[in-house]
């Protein structure tokens, strides 16, 4: 049994190798990429709609939603990096129900590159709404003593996304590995359905984080407003 699909290697010459990791990810991102093209290129804005344009929109559209409810007010602005994570760790879950198929997001390497994404990201959209000099002034606050505190955070929370989709993504997969060799057919539908549901989750959960800590590097302190003089 394979811990991960690292060790599932299609082709090798040297150091250089293909493996299972990075097969199925360039396979993910082709059927997103032309997935898109398909379901986008006949969109229309009249009330005939085909039913896969309505589903677009309503995944569009809650996607939006969560990026407002985070604290993101131009949500168009963060659509495209935060729903294409979704999307991708999402993606990664379903196609486990396909036989040979193994999620690249069981492996630590892609988590890291996931979360390596959110870490450069959110110092691009914080310098971008606040400026270069006011982002780097918000590692300084509240006082310069919080410099190598806020400097950590950076660094353990971008560990922290890596290590949580991991862990969640490869014990789901090995759970079912595990109950398919020593118990009847019938339970391991249980828990593939389960592992589903935990994929789903984990994109959630994921791509909300990530939202958190955007937010939280364009926040900029506002004033509160002055109150009216008493009569």
């Amino acid at each position: 049994m394979r811990l991960s699909p690292d060790q599932w290697i299609f082709w090798q010459h040297g150091f250089a190798k293909i493996n299972a990791t990075l097969a199925f990810t360039w396979g993910l991102i082709f059927v997103l990429s032309l997935g898109s093209k398909l379901l986008t290129r006949k969109l229309s804005s009249t009330a005939e709609r085909s039913s896969w344009q309505n589903l677009l929109e309503i995944l569009v559209l809650g996607i939006q939603k969560q990026i407002e409810e985070v604290g993101l007010e131009n949500s168009h602005k963060y659509l495209g990096f935060l729903g294409t994570l979704f999307l991708f760790v999402a993606t990664s879950s379903l196609c486990t129900i396909l036989p040979g198929f193994e999620p690249p997001t069981a492996s630590l390497s892609t988590t890291v590159a996931l979360a390596l994404c959110v870490f450069v990201a959110v110092p691009f959209f914080g310098i971008e709404d606040r400026g270069l000099g006011g982002y780097l002034k918000s590692y300084l606050e509240p006082s310069a003593i919080m410099l190598p505190f806020n400097l950590i955070s950076e660094l353990s929370r971008t560990l922290a996304l890596a290590v949580r989709l991991f862990g969640n993504m490869m014990s789901g997969g090995m759970i079912v590995a595990i109950l398919l060799t020593i118990t009847p057919f019938f339970f391991p539908l249980v828990m593939t359905a389960l592992g589903l549901l935990t994929g789903m989750v984990q994109a959630y959960i994921f791509s909300i984080l990530a939202a958190v800590y955007i937010a939280s590097a364009i926040h900029a302190q506002t004033p509160e407003p002055n109150s009216a003089p008493a009569p």
